[in-house]
């Protein structure tokens, strides 16, 4: 649990590597202009995560310590609900490809203007 908690600690903070090892994240660090994770992309990586997590089993967790605003663990809870439809009628890839398609669906929408307001929990 801990890996996870500091894995979503790296992703939402967009860190990476810098200094003279090369590769991309030397290159951001070289070029004083690091590329911060888009919050989209962080909204449906870890609501498919979690989703994944969640599709198997009969309890959802607290939003806050799967590191979810309010409004994401929403949006994994209808994901989830879904999934478990797509599953019993056409197994699990398919609820895997749904949980995909649709978190990477909804998270867009959800940052299509910007953050949305009410605070980072909202």
């Amino acid at each position: 649990m801990l890996g996870l908690v500091l894995l979503t600690g790296a992703l939402a903070t967009g860190c990476g590597e810098s200094g003279p090892r090369g590769g991309a994240a030397g290159t951001r660090a070289a070029s004083g202009t690091p590329s911060a994770t888009p919050p989209e992309d962080l909204c449906a990586r870890i609501v498919a995560h979690w989703s994944r997590e969640v599709l198997d089993s009969d309890t959802y967790g607290d939003y806050q310590s799967m590191g979810l605003s309010n409004g994401q663990y929403e949006i994994l809870m209808d994901i989830v609900a879904a999934a478990r439809t797509e599953k019993k009628r056409f197994g699990e890839q398919a609820a895997r490809e749904l949980i995909d398609r649709s978190a990477r669906e909804r998270c867009t929408e959800r940052y299509r203007d910007g953050d949305p307001t009410g605070g980072p929990w909202s």
